[in-house]
């Protein structure tokens, strides 16, 4: 059976939840929301802010931008896709490493960019 992608973001997090094989129970108290909240996201239902986006994405150890992309709160062309698939594909990197390392550059990324604004 051929998997038709995901483009809303509830879909997106249950299935990264899913391939965690984490429940919703775990994600949502990993996240620090509530069981009907997140439920509520993952439905569509719910719009959430880019914090609760951030916690979320954490629990899931995924970068929090894929999420924001997702959300309508970054276009993929801000996305430094290059640098950060590099970092996700280095071997010598521990998954937490990876995911440390990338959120620091971008960071780096969306505060170089504020300063040119």
């Amino acid at each position: 059976m051929v998997r038709q992608p995901l483009t809303d973001l509830g879909g997106f997090i249950r299935e990264q939840r899913e391939r965690s094989a984490m429940s919703l129970r775990k994600l949502a108290e990993t996240a620090g929301i509530s069981n009907p909240y997140l439920s509520q996201i993952e439905r569509g239902l719910r719009k959430p802010s880019a914090e609760i986006l951030m916690s979320i994405a954490r629990g899931l150890s995924i970068r929090a931008e894929s999420l924001y992309e997702k959300a309508g709160l970054l276009e993929a062309a801000e996305l430094s896709i290059g640098v950060v698939e590099a970092i996700e594909g280095d071997p010598l990197l521990t998954k937490t490493q990876k995911h440390a390392l990338a959120e620091v550059y971008e960071s780096f990324v969306a505060g170089a960019k504020e300063e040119q604004n």
